[in-house]
């Protein structure tokens, strides 16, 4: 069927000179399209042949080393003098120091206009100590220092016991028995440590045993009590003591 529709029509396409005419044809229009790029360089943008062609900037130098320090001169002073001797320099130098030695002071005159009776002659003004009879004597040293002593530092307190110290009792107020500690028949010792100040008086009262009906009726008693001053090396000190309260259903 396809071959009558395309053969059997009255315009008819296979003379062998039209293909040839239409392969040079497409031959030229190949040839020129490639040509075309080759001879018109200009058109070509030239941002991306600059960055295919050139090469990459070189990196940059390294910075250049510090200068050395300048060497540190010592300037070497010649000495002048060496183990009291005056040493020859190395050198001339250009400038010449002036020494100029210290006068000395003049003798003093102490002598006496004449001289002294029984002096040697050609002996020293003022004479000379431990010398020739006659001299003049001088000045004698003076004698050393005396040396104070120190008394020891006096203690502020002390501790006596409770028997001797009762000795110095010059008041003594007799403690009032409890009326119930009598009634239940309670008697006993009620004991203090205390510490007698330096006027006498009774300070820092602290129980140490005893009946519980007892302690109060004591300590009352106690704290009235007054001592004698006790004196050490002539001054009065504070005295550590122990005291005793004897409670009996006697008394």
């Amino acid at each position: 069927m396809f071959e009558q529709t395309f053969v059997e029509g009255t315009a008819k396409t296979s003379k062998p000179w039209t293909v040839f005419l239409s392969f040079v044809f497409q031959v030229m229009v190949i040839i020129v399209l490639i040509l075309i790029p080759l001879i018109f360089t200009d058109t070509l943008p030239r941002a991306q042949l600059t960055s295919f062609l050139t090469a990459p900037p070189p990196p940059p130098p390294p910075p250049p080393p510090p200068p050395p320090a300048a060497p540190k001169v010592v300037k070497v002073i010649p000495r002048q003098f060496d183990a009291g001797k005056l040493m020859a320099p190395k050198t001339i130098p250009k400038e010449i120091a002036n020494i100029k030695e210290e006068e000395l002071p003049p003798p003093s005159s102490s002598g006496v206009v004449g001289g002294v009776p029984g002096g040697v002659p050609g002996g020293a003004l003022g004479g000379v100590l431990g010398g020739v009879i006659g001299a003049v004597p001088t000045a004698a040293p003076p004698p050393p220092p005396v040396k104070k002593e120190e008394k020891p530092a006096t203690p502020q307190r002390i501790r006596v016991g409770g028997q001797v110290q009762a000795a110095n009792l010059i008041r003594k107020v007799t403690p009032v028995y409890p009326q119930l500690a009598k009634s239940a028949r309670i008697q006993g010792v009620v004991r203090f440590t205390a510490i007698i100040g330096k006027d006498g008086t009774i300070q820092n009262l602290q129980l140490v045993t005893g009946h519980p009906l007892l302690v109060e009726a004591a300590r009352q008693a106690v704290s009235q009590w007054q001592y004698k001053p006790t004196l050490l090396n002539g001054e009065p000190v504070e005295v550590v003591t122990q005291i005793d309260v004897n409670f009996t259903l006697s008394q």
